[in-house]
């Protein structure tokens, strides 16, 4: 496998610059798949290695995580503004043990892979802010749904009660492109054919999970500070991107984001609030950036074509 290697390099925590003592070792890598294995379809998209494999206890320093990529797997990520796939573009030459023309030429063109399309970034910042440090109001909109289902008839479906359905901050009507009704609440969303009975239980259970670990993220316990470091970084490196088309690792916010990982703030306070500020200037940043609404992926075909034609020379 080593041979047909384009990239070799230190990843994760050593890449963002939050590792510690007790860090384990991530490696990325990308391959290219010989002429035949691509003929015949016969290569595999990624490949991993871990020395802890089977156990079950957590990673420790001395181990090690390997993934490999296919390159035509690799760019597929990279396109979709996959986060693995942004952050590997962005290595800078002391994370990296092997490289190659095909990589440096990648490195080189990485600003036809950006694009709004930063999902995944924003996906994973947006889901940790929910799950710890959720907002009174949402709380607060999906008790008053609640409310107001519960008086209805609950065989009632949701279209049939569809001009009187509370709206708001949270709350929202729309029509799918199929024509189908969907009201969303909190994020959860509720086609127009359900009855009311099926929609509570998913509201209930969302508000009870959700306003239990708001309550405990206000006194700083059950929160997982490495996730939260982790969706903190996302919102960072997301802000970077569109505002300056570039990404720097180590982050310059490395320092911070150890002290989150360490659990040395005050979600309540400090880190909470930051996190729903980053979420919401990314928000307002994706619709006012520059950026093309989707990578150029008709140049990455190219380079893959071109990649594999220069192979018969």
């Amino acid at each position: 496998m080593e041979k047909n290697i384009i990239v070799k390099m230190k990843f994760g925590s050593h890449l963002y610059g939050t590792n510690t003592p007790q860090s384990d070792t991530d490696y990325k890598g990308v391959y290219l798949p010989s002429l035949r294995e691509v003929y015949t379809g016969k290569y595999k998209e990624h490949i991993s290695y871990n020395t802890n494999t089977g156990s079950d206890e957590k990673n420790s320093k001395e181990d090690i995580d390997y993934e490999v990529y296919s390159l035509h797997y690799f760019l597929e990520l990279a396109c979709a503004g996959k986060t693995v796939a942004i952050d590997m573009i962005h290595a800078p030459k002391e994370m990296i043990l092997i490289s190659s023309p095909i990589w440096e030429a990648i490195q080189a063109n990485r600003i036809k892979i950006y694009s709004k399309n930063l999902k995944a970034f924003v996906g994973y910042a947006r889901t940790q802010a929910a799950k710890y440090g959720i907002k009174g109001s949402r709380l607060n909109q999906a008790a008053r749904v609640i409310e107001f289902l519960s008086s209805q008839n609950q065989k009632l479906r949701i279209n049939e009660i569809w001009d009187i359905l509370p709206e708001g901050e949270h709350i929202s009507k729309s029509v799918d492109v199929m024509g189908v009704n969907i009201y969303q609440v909190c994020g959860k969303k509720f086609q127009g054919t359900a009855n009311i009975g099926h929609c509570l239980p998913s509201l209930h259970k969302y508000h009870k999970e959700y306003g239990a670990r708001a309550v405990m993220a206000s006194n700083n316990e059950g929160i997982d500070w490495k996730a939260v470091s982790h969706a903190l970084r996302a919102a960072f490196q997301v802000k970077e991107m569109l505002t300056t088309h570039d990404l720097i690792f180590p982050l310059k916010d490395r320092e911070y984001l150890l002290q989150v990982k360490q659990g040395k703030f005050d979600f309540k306070k400090e880190v909470g609030p930051r996190l729903d500020k980053e979420i919401e200037e990314l928000e307002i940043l994706a619709v006012s950036s520059d950026l093309p609404e989707k990578a150029d992926r008709l140049f990455w075909d190219d380079f893959l074509c071109d990649t594999y034609l220069d192979m018969h020379k």
